[in-house]
């Protein structure tokens, strides 16, 4: 039984495959190679180390603005579920900032701080850090009021409270929220090549699709899916690791 989810996830994965290799042979569109070109496609680019090299240049923006989202990110969201004042002054802007077409930005930067790596580490923090604030901030605010009178009622102290109550209890949330941070972070790294400076993976998408190597293009966007998808995964990993013993145990 333990096997089966993972079983169930190997099928997903097949059976989109398949519809991918399926929909490339018919063809939908010209524009729309099958999943096994794509794959020899991405071996070519391995071997070149020309995949190698663009995502060591993506990476490097990614991983700074990602990181500093998530450290600013929570802590702001965290003061802001404690503290009203806070939330009366920093919620509504960040509303406005989860509401606003953030991409339509990127020019200002451009102009403000020019075409470096600052801009591309802005854009990554734009995109990442309102879901990730929002999320925490909620997560504060809704942690169990049963859970922290019964600290109360150990007497236990606010920061024992906060940090062995309210947080362990608002874990999941703010790990959703780090989640979509974290994917959002990979649109803003690859908009910020495609818009910014022609360099790593957006430099890979936009020149094989000028050339109509189609495969080559989606064997770029494929692999920037992929890297999501596994760092999704740590974050899935460090959540269980640090806040729920319980599905620990289960595994």
């Amino acid at each position: 039984m333990a096997a089966a989810p993972w079983a169930l996830r190997a099928a997903s994965f097949v059976v989109v495959f398949a519809a991918w290799e399926y929909a490339g042979r018919l063809p939908v569109n010209p524009a729309f190679p099958p999943f096994s070109d794509t794959l020899v496609a991405a071996g070519e680019m391995v071997a070149d180390l020309s995949l190698v090299a663009a995502l060591g240049v993506t990476l490097w923006p990614l991983a700074v603005g990602v990181a500093l989202s998530s450290l600013a990110g929570v802590a702001a969201g965290v003061a802001m579920g404690l503290s009203r004042r806070a939330e009366w002054l920093f919620v509504p802007v960040f509303i406005v900032l989860q509401a606003a077409p953030l991409a339509a930005l990127i020019p200002i930067l451009v102009l403000a701080y020019g075409v470096g790596l600052l801009s591309k580490v802005m854009t990554v923090c734009i995109m990442a850090m309102p879901v990730i604030v929002l999320n925490s901030f909620k997560a504060i605010r809704h942690a169990p009021s049963s859970l922290i009178e019964m600290g109360h009622s150990f007497l236990g102290s606010r920061r024992q409270i906060i940090a062995k109550v309210i947080l362990p209890a608002a874990s999941p949330v703010i790990f959703a929220g780090l989640r979509l941070g974290l994917a959002a972070g990979f649109i803003g790294a690859i908009l910020a090549e495609l818009l910014i400076s022609p360099t790593g993976i957006g430099d890979l998408i936009t020149y094989h699709q000028s050339v109509a190597d189609y495969p080559k293009m989606y064997a770029a966007i494929a692999t920037v899916i992929v890297l999501s998808v596994l760092f999704i995964g740590l974050l899935d990993r460090a959540e269980i690791a640090l806040f729920r013993p319980e599905r620990r145990s289960a595994r």
